[in-house]
C-alpha cells in the first residue's frame, strides 16, 4: 500500500476529523506456565470517541484500560474479538477493525496506524541529541525532502513554539525535565499532523502542574478537530474537568462513558452523592473500587445511555493555538508526501553516525582498549611467529585472538538493542520507516566500526608477536579476524533480541565457551572421539583457527628459526605443525567461505529475531 499524502502543520492547522467507535470488545490472555487458564481482561465493551474532544480512559489498576487502548491503536492483537471502526467525518468513510475477518482487520489495522500515532508511556528520546536534532531527524523521515530546511525548520519552531518549548531548541535530550520530554514525545509525532493521537499515562511521573499543562496541550490539539485518546490513573479536579469525554473503566466493564460535567449526576442517579470540595474523579474511582460497596453491575447498566455526553465542539479557525510570537505569520497548508525508504535510510545513517561519534563509551573506550590489550598481547607472546620453539605458544595467541574479538563482540550486543527496543518499537509503530531499513543502516554504520576497532587490535598484536611481515599473510590473518568479530557481533544481536539480557550473557558465554572447546586446540582433532570431532564441524572458531594458523604457517612457508639453547625445534618444520594438530595446509579459502556462510545466516536470523521481539503483541 502506498504512502498516504498529509498536511503538513504551517502555523499547525485544522486537522481532518476521524471518529473512532468499538463494539464489543473483548480480550482473553492465557496466564500460567504449566496450566494455560484463560483470563477476560475485556468483557464486551463499547464506546465512541469523538474527533474533536479529548477523551480520558480511567479506572483502577488492572482494569483493562491499558490494553483497551492498545488494542485500539492495534498494538495488541491476538486475543481479542469484536470491531472497532474509524469514521472520516468528511465523507463517513468506515475502516473495520475486526478480528474475525483476518483480511479486513489487516487492512484497517494499516489505514488507522497511518492516520494515528501512538505516544507510549515512557519518553523514549536519545539523550544525546538536542532538541532541534531530534525534531530536525524526525521532519527528514517524515517530511522527506518536499520541505526545504528553511520550512521544516519553520514547522518545527511553530510547533515547539505552540508546547512551550521554544527556549530548549539546543538543550540535550537527557537534560531536559519530565514535562519537557513529555511535551517534546507529542512533539515528534505532531510534525506529520496525524489526525488520531493515542497516549498511555502522559502525565506519569509530573507534577500538579505540569500535568496541568500536558493536558491543556492535549485538550488544544483536541480543539484542533483532532481525536486524542489518553489513559490517566487519578487526575486532579482542575484537570478532570478539561476532558471532553471520560470513558470509565472497572473489571473489563464500562461503567460511566460520558462529560466529565455529568460525572456526579451520573452517580446521584444510583444513590451515590459526590460530598461537596470532593474531587469528582477521585469519588468515581473510590466507586469503582468498591469503597462504598459493589455498583459495577449497576454502573455498567447505566453507562449503556449516551445521553450524559456532550456534543464535540471542534475549533474552526485555521491555527491550533494561539501563537506565543507577536508575529505569527500566516497560515499555509503544504501537501507532501512521505519520503522514500532511500532516504529514510540515508537519515538513519547520518542518525546512527552522530549517536556513535557523541556516545564516547561506544568509541573511545574500545579503541583505547584494543590499543592497549593489542600491545599487552603482543609482548607476551614476543617472538612467537618467528621461533620454531613457540609453535604451540603461537597458537595459543591465535586461540586468544579469537577468544578475546568474540568476547568484546558478543557481550556489547547482547546489551545494545534490549536498549534501544522501546524507541525502535515506537519510531516503528507510528510510521517513521521500515525495520528493513532501520536493520540495513545498523549494519551499515556498525560492522566498519567494529571492523575498525578490530584492526587496531589485530594489527598491533601482529607486529609485536613477530608474525611475518608479508601484506598478503597479514591481511590473511586480518580476514579470519574481521570475519570472527563479525559473527561474534551477529550472535549478540541474536541473544539480545531472543532473551533477557542476563540470559543473553549466560547463553552467550556458554556457547563461546564450547566453540572454543571444539576449535581444535584445547583438545586437538586428533585426540577427539570421531562422533564429537564430527560435532566440531558446528563450530565456527574451529574454522576461523584453522584459517589463522593456515595464514601464518601454510602456503609453503619456510621452516621457522629456533631461538634457544638447544638449537632443535620439534615443530620448525610447517609440516609437523599441521600434522601434530589435526589441520590441513591449503584451507584458507574453503574456511572463509563457511565462515562467511556463518556470518550470512546469523544476520538474516538476527534480523528475524529483531522482528520477532518487536512484533504486535
Amino acid at each position: 500500500m502506498g504512502s498516504a499524502s498529509r498536511m503538513v502543520l504551517m502555523h499547525l492547522p485544522k486537522n481532518n476529523p476521524i471518529d473512532i467507535s468499538f463494539t464489543d470488545v473483548q480480550f482473553t490472555v492465557e496466564i500460567g506456565a504449566l496450566r494455560r487458564e484463560k483470563k477476560q481482561v475485556l468483557k464486551g465493551v463499547s464506546g465512541r470517541f469523538n474527533s474533536g474532544e479529548l477523551t480520558v480512559i480511567m479506572g483502577p489498576s488492572g482494569a483493562g484500560k491499558s490494553t483497551l487502548l492498545n488494542i485500539l491503536t492495534g498494538f495488541q492483537r491476538k486475543g481479542m474479538v469484536g470491531e472497532v471502526r474509524t469514521n472520516r467525518v468528511d465523507d463517513h468513510e468506515d475502516l473495520l477493525l475486526n478480528n474475525d475477518l483476518r483480511k479486513k482487520i489487516n487492512q484497517g489495522r494499516t489505514m488507522c496506524r497511518k492516520e494515528s500515532c501512538y505516544i507510549m508511556q515512557d519518553d523514549q528520546l536519545c539523550p544525546l541529541f538536542t532538541v532541534l536534532e531530534i525534531m530536525m531527524m524526525a521532519a527528514d523521515l517524515k517530511l522527506g525532502y518536499t520541505l526545504s530546511y528553511k520550512s521544516k525548520v519553520l514547522v518545527i519552531e511553530d510547533i515547539l513554539d505552540s508546547i512551550g518549548l521554544s527556549g530548549s531548541l539546543h538543550t540535550r535530550c537527557g537534560r531536559l525535565s519530565g514535562g519537557q520530554k513529555k511535551r517534546l514525545s507529542i512533539a515528534l509525532e505532531l510534525i506529520d499532523n496525524p489526525p488520531i493521537m493515542f497516549l498511555d499515562e502522559p502525565t506519569t511521573g509530573l507534577d500538579s502542574t505540569s500535568s496541568h499543562q500536558c493536558v491543556s496541550i492535549l485538550k488544544g490539539l483536541a480543539k484542533g478537530g483532532r481525536t486524542v485518546v489518553c489513559t490517566i490513573h487519578q487526575p486532579s479536579a482542575s484537570t478532570y474537568e478539561m476532558f471532553d469525554h471520560v470513558y470509565i473503566m472497572a473489571e473489563g466493564y464500562c461503567v460511566y462513558q460520558g462529560s466529565s460535567q455529568n460525572t456526579i449526576p451520573y452517580l446521584q442517579t444510583i444513590g451515590l452523592n459526590c460530598p461537596q470540595y470532593h474531587n469528582p474523579a477521585d469519588f468515581i474511582m473510590e466507586v469503582v473500587t468498591g469503597e462504598y460497596g459493589n455498583f459495577t453491575s449497576q454502573l455498567r447498566t447505566a453507562a449503556i445511555d449516551e445521553a450524559w455526553r456532550t456534543q464535540p465542539q471542534i475549533d474552526n479557525s485555521h491555527i491550533l493555538l494561539k501563537r506565543k510570537s507577536k508575529n505569527p505569520g500566516p497560515t499555509s497548508l503544504v501537501l507532501v508526501n512521505q519520503p522514500s525508504e532511500f532516504n529514510k535510510l540515508l537519515v538513519l545513517i547520518h542518525r546512527s553516525l552522530m549517536q556513535v561519534y557523541r556516545d564516547w563509551s561506544v568509541t573511545h573506550v574500545k579503541i583505547c582498549m584494543h590499543f592497549l590489550v593489542g600491545i599487552l598481547l603482543g609482548l607476551l607472546f614476543e617472538n612467537a611467529g618467528i621461533d620454531g620453539g613457540k609453535t604451540f605458544n603461537n597458537i595459543g595467541f591465535c586461540i586468544v585472538t579469537l577468544v578475546y574479538l568474540s568476547y568484546t563482540s558478543i557481550m556489547p550486543a547482547i546489551l545494545k538493542f534490549p536498549s534501544e527496543l522501546n524507541i525502535l518499537r515506537k519510531e516503528l509503530f507510528n510510521n517513521w520507516y521500515k525495520l528493513s531499513t532501520y536493520f540495513i543502516a545498523f549494519l551499515i554504520t556498525n560492522m566498519p566500526l567494529q571492523m575498525i576497532f578490530c584492526f587496531i587490535y589485530t594489527s598491533i598484536s601482529y607486529y609485536l608477536s613477530a608474525q611475518l611481515l608479508t601484506w598478503t599473510r597479514f591481511l590473511m590473518f586480518l580476514v579470519v579476524c574481521q570475519l570472527m568479530t563479525l559473527i561474534s557481533e551477529g550472535i549478540g544481536l541474536i541473544l539480545g533480541t531472543a532473551m533477557a539480557p542476563v540470559n543473553g550473557v549466560f547463553v552467550g558465554s556458554i556457547i563461546t565457551c564450547l566453540c572454543i572447546l571444539f576449535a581444535g586446540f584445547l583438545v586437538l582433532f586428533n585426540h577427539m572421539p570421531v562422533v564429537l570431532y564430527y560435532v566440531s564441524y558446528i563450530s565456527y572458531m574451529k574454522y576461523a583457527l584453522e584459517g589463522l594458523v593456515v595464514s601464518i604457517y601454510g602456503y609453503g612457508r619456510e621452516p621457522l628459526e629456533c631461538l634457544n639453547e638447544e638449537g632443535y625445534c620439534h615443530y620448525r618444520f610447517p609440516e609437523t605443525t599441521f600434522k601434530e594438530i589435526g589441520m590441513t595446509d591449503g584451507k584458507y579459502w574453503s574456511d572463509i567461505s563457511v565462515m562467511v556462510g556463518f556470518l550470512v545466516v546469523i544476520i538474516i536470523i538476527s534480523f528475524y529475531t529483531l522482528k520477532r521481539s518487536l512484533k504486535c503483541r
